[in-house]
C-alpha cells in the first residue's frame, strides 16, 4: 500500500504529532474486495478495529454490515444511517441491561455462548436470532482469544436446544479463528466442528442455516500472508467439504483486513541515546496512546523513516515514564544512523486497534488524533 493519499495530506496540512491519517477510499475498496471473493457471504465489519464515523460510512456505502459490541457501538452505526438489520450483536459478554438495550434500538442479531446469557436474550430480546458460538482449536494467530470466548461441541448442542426451547431463532453457530491469523486452512477445524453439530441437530429436528466464520484475516506488515482470495479458496474448499449436500449461510466479520491498510501514523522522534550498548529511539507515540498491539511485540508495524545509509539496530519505546513503554527490543528494527530528535517517522498499515486502543489521558498524554480522507 503506497498511501500516497495520506501523504499528501501530511504534507499539506502538517498535522501535530502523533497523528493517523485514514483513506476511506482503501477502506470501500477492501470491503468490495471481500465482497468479490465471499460473492454469497453477509459481511460484518468489526467495529472495535476502527470505529471512525468515516469508516463506518465507508463501509456502509460499499455494501457492508457491522459486528457490534456494546452500546456505544450500536448508537455509533445507527448515527452513519446503518440500518439495524445490519447489526449484528458478536460479544457474547453483555450485561442484561445491554441486550434490552440493543433490541430496543432494533437489534435482533445476537451471538452466546452460555446458558445464562442465552436465558438473557429470550426474556430481554425475546424472538431474537441467535447463534452459538464454538470454541474450537488450530493453527496458532498472532492475537489468539485463549479460552475466553465458545463453547464445547457438547454444550454447543445444549445451548441450540435452549434457546429453540426459550423462542429464539436458533441461526446457527459461529467461532473465531484469532486475530491476525496466516494460516488460510485455519478455518477448517472450526467448519468441521460446526459440520457434525449440524449433522447431529438435524437428527433432533433442528435444522440450522448459519456459520459465522468471524474475523482473522491477516495483513502483511512485514511477513507475507495468504491473499484474500487465497483465504477465500481455503475456506471454500473445507465448506465444500465437510457441507457437500447442503451449505450454510456464511457471515464474515473482518475488521484489520478492512482499515489497516488504510491508515497511516505520522510520530516524531523525542530523543535517540545509548544505553547499555544499545541505540534507544524514542517515538511520541507508544503502547498507551495507539501502539497497544505492540505488546510482546505481537504486531511489527513497518517503519519509515527520514536518511539513508547507514543504518543500524535500534530499539523503539514509547513516550511515558513507564517502563513497559517499549514498542520494539527484540524484533529486528534497522533505522538509519542519522536519525535524531524532530525527525518525522511513519508507521505504516496503522488503520486497526490503534485509535481505539489509545488511552484517554495515560501520563496526560490526549487520545491518538484521527483525520479521515473521503
Amino acid at each position: 500500500m503506497s498511501h500516497e493519499r495520506n501523504r499528501r495530506f501530511l504534507a499539506e496540512h502538517a498535522p501535530s504529532t502523533p497523528c493517523l491519517i485514514v483513506d476511506t477510499a482503501v477502506v470501500r475498496e477492501r470491503v468490495r474486495a471481500f465482497v468479490t471473493e465471499f460473492p454469497h457471504a453477509a459481511l460484518r465489519y468489526a467495529v472495535k478495529a476502527n470505529p471512525e464515523p468515516a469508516v463506518l460510512k465507508a463501509v456502509l456505502a460499499a455494501g457492508g454490515g457491522f459486528d457490534v459490541a456494546s452500546p456505544a457501538e450500536i448508537e455509533a452505526c445507527l448515527a452513519v444511517g446503518a440500518p439495524p438489520e445490519t447489526l449484528s450483536y458478536g460479544n457474547p459478554v453483555k450485561k442484561a441491561a445491554d441486550i434490552a438495550f440493543a433490541y430496543s434500538r432494533g437489534v435482533r442479531d445476537f451471538t452466546t455462548d452460555s446458558g445464562t446469557d442465552v436465558g438473557n436474550l429470550a426474556r430481554f430480546a425475546p424472538g431474537a436470532t441467535v447463534s452459538v458460538r464454538l470454541a474450537t482449536e488450530g493453527p496458532p494467530s498472532v492475537t489468539p482469544f485463549g479460552q475466553k470466548f465458545g463453547c464445547e461441541p457438547a454444550s454447543a448442542t445444549d445451548l441450540v436446544q435452549q434457546a429453540a426451547e426459550l423462542g429464539l431463532d436458533v441461526a446457527g453457530l459461529a467461532f473465531h479463528p484469532g486475530s491476525q491469523q496466516p494460516d488460510s486452512g485455519a478455518w477448517e477445524p472450526g467448519i468441521s466442528a460446526a459440520a457434525k453439530i449440524f449433522a447431529a441437530l438435524d437428527g433432533d429436528g433442528i435444522r440450522l442455516r448459519r456459520l459465522n466464520l468471524g474475523g482473522g484475516f491477516a495483513v502483511a506488515y512485514r511477513a507475507p500472508v495468504p491473499s484474500l482470495a487465497g483465504y477465500a479458496a481455503a475456506i471454500s474448499a473445507a465448506l465444500e467439504a465437510r457441507f457437500p449436500y447442503r451449505r450454510p449461510e456464511i457471515v464474515l466479520e473482518p475488521g484489520r483486513a478492512l482499515v489497516a491498510e488504510a491508515g497511516l501514523i505520522r510520530a516524531e522522534v523525542v530523543l535517540v541515546a545509548q544505553r547499555y550498548g544499545r541505540r534507544w529511539v524514542y517515538l511520541d507515540i507508544g503502547r498507551y496512546n495507539g501502539l497497544a498491539e505492540t505488546e510482546n511485540e505481537a504486531i511489527a508495524y513497518r517503519i519509515i523513516a527520514p536518511g539513508g545509509e547507514p543504518r543500524g539496530p535500534a530499539v523503539l519505546a514509547g513516550p511515558t515514564c513507564d517502563g513497559d513503554d517499549v514498542i520494539y527490543q527484540h524484533t529486528p528494527y534497522e533505522l538509519p544512523l542519522s536519525l535524531r530528535a524532530g525527525d518525522r517517522v511513519d508507521i505504516v498499515d496503522t488503520g486497526a486497534y490503534t485509535a481505539s486502543y489509545s488511552s484517554v489521558s495515560f501520563n496526560g498524554i490526549e487520545p491518538l488524533r484521527v483525520y479521515c480522507l473521503d
